[in-house]
């Protein structure tokens, strides 16, 4: 295991006695990655930060029940996935469409290198078509592409058999090159 791995290890350890800095360090390294993973399903910045927060919540108040066989992150992830997709699915059933739609570009604070701005302008151009795809291809892709979930595991989430996942995110992916060339189209 590495250091970085039996740190986090050690934290959760002090997270388990209630030990509010430990929480508080955890938090500090999750946050942002669990924020942008939230916002990419629901694509709005408060009820992605409401989401971020209760996931948190949720888990350390469960941590007793995180066995180990992933890692913390990926534990973590997960439960921040699920209650995004309920988010999505009930604010689908109310038939709501989010008012920041329009604010789908998501950046860390970091700065890029100059190397690296030919990649982050291609990353945003294919986030930016991602958004104007239909709800269910953008949801698919953002799981199979962004989160790395397999066809298995989206059925699952999505509630959706095997053969519509692949038909789906088949489709998603045909529809994204279009849109991001739109000459061969």
């Amino acid at each position: 295991m590495s250091q970085v791995g039996e740190h986090i290890e050690s934290l959760l350890q002090l997270c388990l006695k209630g030990n509010q800095r430990a929480q508080m360090e955890i938090y500090n390294r999750y946050y942002k990655a669990m924020y942008n993973t939230a916002f990419r399903i629901v694509k709005d910045r408060a009820e992605a930060e409401d989401i971020m927060q209760e996931s948190f919540l949720n888990a350390f108040t469960k941590l007793h029940s995180f066995k180990g066989n992933v890692a913390f992150g990926a534990w973590l992830k997960r439960i921040v996935i699920n209650k995004s997709l309920v988010s999505y699915r009930n604010r689908k059933k109310k038939n709501e469409v989010s008012i920041n739609d329009t604010l789908y570009k998501v950046r860390d604070n970091d700065v890029a290198d100059a190397n690296d701005v030919d990649t982050e302008q291609l990353a945003q151009q294919v986030l930016t078509a991602m958004k104007s795809l239909k709800e269910n291809y953008r949801v698919s892709l953002t799981l199979h592409l962004i989160e790395g979930y397999d066809y298995e595991e989206i059925c699952g989430l999505m509630d959706i058999s095997y053969a519509n996942c692949r038909t789906i995110i088949s489709r998603a992916k045909e529809s994204l090159r279009k849109k991001l060339d739109p000459v061969k189209s």
